[in-house]
């Protein structure tokens, strides 16, 4: 199995955009329809054999509670694969740039595939949470969750 990265994440102060490589960029096309795109990027900073080990972990967010990282989004994980669902800002398609709001990945970090958020595919009606998940919001506010570089 190999994985290819098809680009990059990049960070400028507070503007965000998707670097999509030359020979992906024609994938793009008919990207600036859609409101949101789902990005599974590459948790390369923590791609090590440590990081790769650890299979529960105390929840920053959830102070006292346990969890096996299947459980939860935390970036060590066997295979360091990210999911984020951004909003799109805007795309130029012919420079491969993406520009999004809200994904929780650091400046440099690859891009393995987008996807296109369909409501109907990517929304579940009344999931269930855990209770020392009750305090996010059911859904993401339009100004984000506050997640940092």
């Amino acid at each position: 199995m190999e994985l290819r990265p098809i680009g990059t994440i990049e960070r400028r102060g507070d503007e965000v955009w998707l670097q999509v490589d030359e020979p992906y960029r024609p994938a793009l096309a008919e990207v600036h329809r859609f409101s949101h795109i789902n990005v599974l990027w590459w948790a390369s900073g923590h791609d090590n054999e440590s990081s790769r080990s650890i299979m529960q972990t105390e929840l920053p967010y959830a102070p006292g509670v346990q969890a096996g990282v299947f459980a939860c989004r935390a970036e060590y994980r066997p295979n360091p694969i990210a999911l984020t669902t951004c909003r799109i800002l805007e795309v130029d398609e012919a420079e491969g740039i993406v520009t999004v709001t809200n994904i929780d990945a650091y400046d440099g970090s690859p891009i393995l595939d987008l996807k296109a958020y369909f409501p109907v595919l990517d929304r579940v009606e009344n999931a269930r949470l855990p209770k020392w998940l009750g305090f996010f919001p059911r859904s993401m506010p339009a100004e984000g969750i506050g997640i940092m570089e």
